[in-house]
């Protein structure tokens, strides 16, 4: 029987890391239902481990803080292939990485001060932006508007959050069961339910409250909106199907791959290096037996993005571009497969092993966020031009 329980609780606990990795690919093509996706799933996985597992959730904290990163880099990278305001994309990418620095330094520090310094106001600023997107045109919105967005969800919602995560370190679930329904906080929601089934009908009830102050307020006191409401990343604006009426011209294709192939060492080359160290960073704070320090971590992620970059450059001159997408990543995946094989072969000849199973984690995601990342450039740059980008 405890063989069978272990089985079934690392079966739970795969499903439910298999779902964080792959729900957040979601976003880029479907932006708010993936966030908001991801965003529900990384609040209940913890109650799901603790209601359905034995499994021990000493270093889950960790664990949550580095997927938290990687969604919310797949959100950012997909700015680049969907904002059609540039003024928004530069706001969020501010809000992105001031975050992302916090977690680098929270867990390299480990002072849980670092998260309310530096609140998670960017997850929050993207699902204002796609919402409003639903119905009106993002290019309306002005800079005055957008920083007092930003501003709100800063002070008003996250600030308060974050103190009440990190620094108060409460628990929703248990103040829930204590405060509210008046059950001990080690009592099993199921067991909840079967004794007080009103808590549920309150639930419905707050629940439907909510939808029709949402819908009353969407219909009766917003403006009447642009265009019909869709959630796909797709419409209203260019992209990059050759056969679809709002595609970008051939010039704007053949200029944004120029632009792409002309240099290996610019901005965006920096900006890949940065974002890689840091989230790999965190991940590597969490993942067992990685042996290598920050700096060594930093001067890697920067030698295989740069020999990346020259492939994907090398590629783009050849005219392997936007469309070969999926091309580009198997033929980066091959190669970092190789660097890291060979990686792993010199440091077992100094006996001085790496974890393979590591490595090929890191290979995975680099190749993932630099493939995302040159691709949604590229969009961006068929938007507006590569001045536009660098402001």
């Amino acid at each position: 029987m405890l063989a069978v329980t272990e089985t079934s609780d690392w079966l739970i606990f795969w499903v439910v890391a298999a779902a964080r990795f792959l729900l957040p690919l979601t976003i880029p093509r479907y932006p708010l239902p993936g966030i908001v996706a991801s965003l529900v799933l990384d609040g209940v996985d913890q109650t799901i481990f603790q209601q359905f597992t034995s499994l021990p959730l000493e270093g889950y904290q960790g664990y949550d803080k580095a997927l938290d990163i990687y969604y919310l880099t797949i959100a950012y990278v997909s700015t680049l292939r969907n904002w059609v305001n540039p003024f928004a994309f530069q706001v969020s990418r501010f809000l992105f990485y001031w975050r992302l620095v916090g977690v680098a330094l929270f867990e390299l520090t480990h002072l849980r001060s670092l998260l309310l310094i530096f609140p998670n106001t960017f997850e929050y600023f993207f699902i204002f932006y796609q919402t409003y997107r639903l119905r009106w045109d993002p290019q309306r919105m002005t800079g005055k508007f957008l920083i007092g967005a930003a501003a709100f969800i800063w002070m008003v919602i996250k600030l308060p959050q974050e103190y009440w995560l990190h620094i108060a370190q409460a628990d929703t679930t248990d103040w829930i069961k204590a405060n509210l329904v008046g059950a001990p906080t080690d009592r099993p929601w199921s067991e909840i339910f079967q004794t007080r089934p009103g808590i549920i009908l309150a639930v419905l009830a707050v629940v439907a409250l909510v939808l029709v102050a949402v819908w009353w307020f969407t219909t009766r006191r917003l403006p009447p909106g642009d265009r019909a409401l869709t959630f796909s990343a797709n419409a209203h604006q260019p992209m990059v199907r050759p056969c679809s009426p709002q595609a970008f011209t051939e010039e704007q294709v053949r200029s944004a791959v120029a632009s792409e192939a002309s240099r290996i060492v610019d901005a965006a080359l920096v900006e890949k290096v940065v974002l890689i160290t840091l989230v790999s960073i965190s991940f590597a704070q969490v993942l067992p037996d990685v042996q290598a320090s920050s700096l060594q971590l930093a001067v890697g992620v920067a030698s295989v993005v740069t020999i990346n970059t020259v492939l994907s450059h090398w590629l783009a001159r050849c005219g392997f571009g936007w469309a070969f997408a999926l091309g580009q990543f198997m033929v980066m995946a091959v190669v970092n497969l190789g660097l890291i094989l060979a990686y792993a072969f010199l440091r077992s000849r100094l006996d001085d092993p790496v974890s393979i199973g590591n490595a090929l984690f890191f290979v995975l995601l680099l190749t993932l966020l630099v493939a995302l990342f040159d691709r949604y450039r590229q969009v961006y740059l068929m938007r507006f031009g590569p001045k536009r980008l660098a402001d």
